[in-house]
């Protein structure tokens, strides 16, 4: 993953919230791919993270002057404005977004986010009660409108002791989506090609989510990704646009897709929820649904006896983009793979997370289906289902490839 962003230009404006401290992390993991960070700091920021500290994690100057007469000789506020790829503003205090959505430029901060003409992403972070509130809601929705980027927030215990949604996405999954907004890909994507899909959106997850215990281990599936990977191929061979977010998988990204590559499900819903608007999302990745709280900064030695993990329930990607209202894609289609009651748990399952279609098959031991080279689905729908025999995987997505084309035409 090193590199992954290697020559793209990010200006990074840190609001004045607690969550100022992961902007320190979020450069570093920035800059490891390749990426230039310029920072920029409000007045408040500055009360929680120094420019000392940001300065030397960037490499770069920290900018916080509106009137700093060297710089602004030149109109360097429009330089600065101009000369990213893209805007990140970490964290998006309840402020910020509010002068942000009134057009205000009162700051060197709001001045080039009013000056840019390039894309900007946000990372809101702040109370939850501040994140809940009627104007923080409208002023979020006039955001959206306009067409910034919104990444996070997540739910979780507060700096001031309250818990709900609110907390700034932590620095991984804003990565996951800095690279989705900048649509890098993984390998060099092929000219369009003409086909029932030409001119159409589709998101892809795929492969398996890792999910910490500490800097050694992680909890994960068996996911190879290959279902994933022969439904990107297949719908990039009939002329669609694909964004492809894969986790670690075993099969690598097909050619002729923008990849982003995670590691966790937050940073695969960050990722998605960046890669929107789309025509259509199949979400063919296999989401570990646990997480471990609080994940170890050193490896966690043996003992006399077993450490006990507290594990904490993941997002639910399908559900988050099967109900998120204004933005959802036309289509959304699902997975259920299931050791008992195949079809019973598939047809609760689309039900209960909102989606139009789900795939479900059966993974039992010995049935060959997860990491091997075939599938055999039964395709669930508000209309009924349909079973599909074994077939090999490339096969199962240029079948689910045409029944898309259909639906969107």
């Amino acid at each position: 993953m090193l590199g992954a962003m290697q020559g793209a230009r990010v200006l990074l404006i840190v609001g004045g919230g607690i969550a100022a401290y992961k902007a320190l992390e979020l450069v570093r993991r920035l800059r490891d791919r390749g990426a230039a960070v310029t920072p920029v700091m409000t007045e408040g920021a500055s009360r929680f993270v120094t420019p000392t500290s940001l300065a030397a994690l960037a490499g770069a100057e920290v900018r916080a002057d509106l009137w700093d007469l060297g710089s602004e000789a030149r109109m360097g506020h429009i330089e600065l404005s101009r000369s990213a790829d893209l805007v990140v503003v970490a964290p998006a205090t309840a402020d910020l977004l509010a002068r942000m959505a009134a057009g205000l430029a009162d700051d060197l901060a709001t001045t080039l986010l009013l000056a840019t003409d390039k894309r900007v992403l946000v990372a809101p972070g702040m109370n939850v009660r501040m994140w809940e509130h009627p104007a923080t809601r409208r002023n979020l929705a006039a955001l959206r409108g306009d067409g910034v980027l919104v990444v996070g927030p997540e739910a979780g215990e507060m700096a001031c002791g309250e818990w709900g949604e609110g907390r700034m996405s932590e620095p991984g999954a804003i990565v996951a989506a800095v690279e989705a907004a900048l649509g890098l890909p993984g390998l060099p994507p092929l000219p369009p090609r003409d086909g029932p899909l030409r001119g159409r959106h589709v998101l892809v997850t795929s492969g398996p989510t890792r999910e910490p215990i500490d800097p050694v281990r992680y909890i994960a599936n068996r996911s190879s990704g290959a279902q994933g990977a022969a439904i990107g191929a297949a719908l990039a061979a009939r002329g669609a646009r694909v964004t492809f977010v894969t986790g670690p998988a075993e099969v690598g990204p097909p050619r002729g897709v923008a990849v982003v590559r995670v590691e966790t499900a937050g940073e695969m819903l960050a990722a998605a929820r960046a890669a929107l608007p789309a025509d259509a999302a199949v979400l063919a990745a296999a989401v570990a649904d646990w997480r471990v709280e609080g994940v170890g900064a050193q490896k966690v030695k043996k003992g006399d006896a077993p450490p006990v993990l507290r594990l904490v329930e993941n997002p639910d990607i399908l559900r988050t983009l099967s109900r998120m209202g204004e933005g959802r894609p036309r289509l959304v289609v699902g997975f259920a793979a299931e050791t008992e009651s195949v079809l019973e748990n598939a047809r609760a399952k689309r039900l209960r997370k909102g989606c139009d279609w789900i795939l479900a098959n059966d993974v039992s031991p010995g049935s060959g289906i997860m990491g091997g080279r075939e599938n055999a689905v039964t395709l669930v729908t508000a209309e009924g289902e349909e079973g599909w025999p074994r077939m090999a995987k490339a096969e199962v997505a240029a079948r689910l490839a045409e029944r898309i084309a259909a639906a969107l035409a």
